[in-house]
């Protein structure tokens, strides 16, 4: 018998607990600010939704998790009410639980292979509504301390203060070497800071977590574009660091490349986004970051930054915020958690629609865009159906503004600056995908810039693996 339980472990009885799902703002309510939308678990609802883990004998959570937390053990101890025991369980393998607990897609990840999820009738244990759990309450009730290990004299250059730099950084400096970021932009987090709007991930919960890294010693150093002011080699040759990752991510918008593209009025989701997340440009009473605000908003693409994309369009003002995609419901790659809160805040879907061309007034602003109806054919190489153009099925639609969310490629910069590192035939470096070693001594990389734009656990994930093979090259010096 557990500690805190009055009988028997039966995991019967605990299938029979529903699954407790986070209350949120409500959407009338919520379309119009910018506060977080799920409030997250009370610790009367915690413990009962961690009960519902009936402790399997081969945990699949911990291997459907990129970065291998021991979620059955973080679970138990939610059970038991020891929540900061919980907080430190995650943060021996997870700087940023938080964070993770709010953006990660579990449902593709630790909860599509829990156990009692695989049956009809019982979802899977909310894992990722429990790491936030542990998180945020160890930001309210004091901070887990994390041990340094002996110093080592060897130091660490992380090129990029993304996911997989963050990761890296901060299980580097665990083991005691001294490691310092070098980040491009004036504040660290990457997509976390410029991408992702503060109603899914409030700005002081990030700079809550940086600060943790900070406090173990990380050092940072901002406005540092490597590649330009200083080169990775130099970094290796000149500022005698022992080994160098990069993780600058996929920040190089892709467009339509369709005509008038280049209205004013029309932006990338990376230039739409960063004037309002890392910029403030909601905030009119603190900043003075321009952004085009009007009646109607049309959002191009379907996967997670089109819903941050128009879902933010709609909380700066815009009547009418919709997404256009060119594909069906079926095909779209967002989360469906994002897509069911935009509906629920009265954002429009049109689907099977392509656009063909802008237009725009004497003063180069855009107007309207003229699309074409769509039919899906036979599956192209991502293996979704590709859309075919409709014949005689054109029609012009007016805008204020167009946001372009159809994907990113490879930062170009310290690619093309660095001599002796093979990229493909994307942009993207080339890298083991066991040790992610590139092909230049002493340099690693991971996340966007090897695989392409994913997702911010996948990003830790090759930062963890990074990890191991930095320690591993610098404590025997082969290659």
């Amino acid at each position: 018998m557990d500690k805190n339980e009055s009988k028997p472990f039966d995991a019967k009885e605990r299938l029979k607990i529903k699954r407790h799902e986070m209350s949120s703002q409500p959407s009338e309510e919520r379309r119009r600010n910018f506060k977080e939308v799920p409030y997250g678990y009370s610790p009367e609802e915690a413990v009962e939704e961690a009960k519902r883990c009936i402790r399997c004998k081969k945990p699949y959570c911990i291997e459907g998790c990129p970065v291998n937390i021991n979620i059955p053990a973080f679970i138990k101890l939610i059970e038991d009410g020891d929540f900061l025991g919980a907080a430190k369980k995650i943060k021996e393998t997870n700087s940023l639980p938080a964070i993770c607990g709010r953006v990660c897609p579990q449902e593709d990840q630790c909860e599509k292979v829990c156990i009692i999820g695989k049956r009809k009738d019982t979802p899977s244990v909310a894992i990722g509504n429990l790491e936030r759990f542990a998180a945020d309450y160890e930001a309210e009730h004091g901070n887990v301390h994390i041990e340094i290990k002996t110093e080592k004299d060897k130091k660490i250059a992380v090129v990029g203060g993304g996911p997989a730099g963050l990761t890296v950084a901060g299980d580097l400096r665990k083991m005691g070497y001294s490691v310092s970021i070098f980040e491009a932009l004036h504040q660290i987090g990457g997509v976390l800071m410029y991408g992702i709007p503060e109603f899914r991930l409030p700005k002081d919960i990030l700079m809550r977590e940086l600060n943790v890294l900070k406090d173990m010693g990380v050092k940072v150093f901002t406005n540092a574009v490597i590649g330009k002011t200083i080169t990775v080699d130099e970094l290796l040759e000149e500022r005698g660091y022992d080994a160098v990752f990069i993780g600058t991510g996929a920040g190089t918008p892709k467009f339509l490349n369709i005509p008038g593209e280049e209205l004013n009025g029309i932006y990338s989701s990376n230039e739409f986004l960063t004037r309002v997340n890392l910029m403030r440009a909601y905030d009119k009473s603190e900043y003075d970051t321009p952004i085009k605000i009007g009646k109607m908003l049309v959002v191009f693409g379907a996967g997670n930054t089109a819903m941050d994309s128009v879902r933010t369009g709609l909380r700066l003002g815009y009547d009418d915020a919709r997404v256009f995609y060119r594909r069906s419901r079926k095909e779209m790659t967002a989360r469906l958690e994002e897509v069911h809160h935009a509906e629920e805040e009265g954002i429009k879907f049109e689907f099977l629609i392509n656009p063909v061309r802008f237009i725009g007034n004497e003063s180069q602003n855009v107007t309207a865009v003229e699309c074409l109806r769509m039919e899906l054919g036979d599956p192209d190489e991502s293996g979704r159906r590709k859309p075919v153009p409709i014949k005689g099925s054109e029609f012009t639609i007016s805008i204020d503004a167009a946001v372009i969310a159809i994907g990113t490629n490879a930062n170009p910069i310290v690619p093309n600056s660095t001599p002796g590192m093979d990229l493909n035939k994307w942009g993207h470096i080339i890298v083991d995908e066991n040790t992610e070693k590139t092909t230049k001594k002493g340099v690693f990389a991971g996340g966007d810039i090897s695989t392409g734009a994913a997702t911010v656990i996948l990003a830790m994930g090759a930062g963890k693996k990074a990890v191991v093979a930095i320690n591993e090259y610098l404590e025997t010096g082969i290659w």
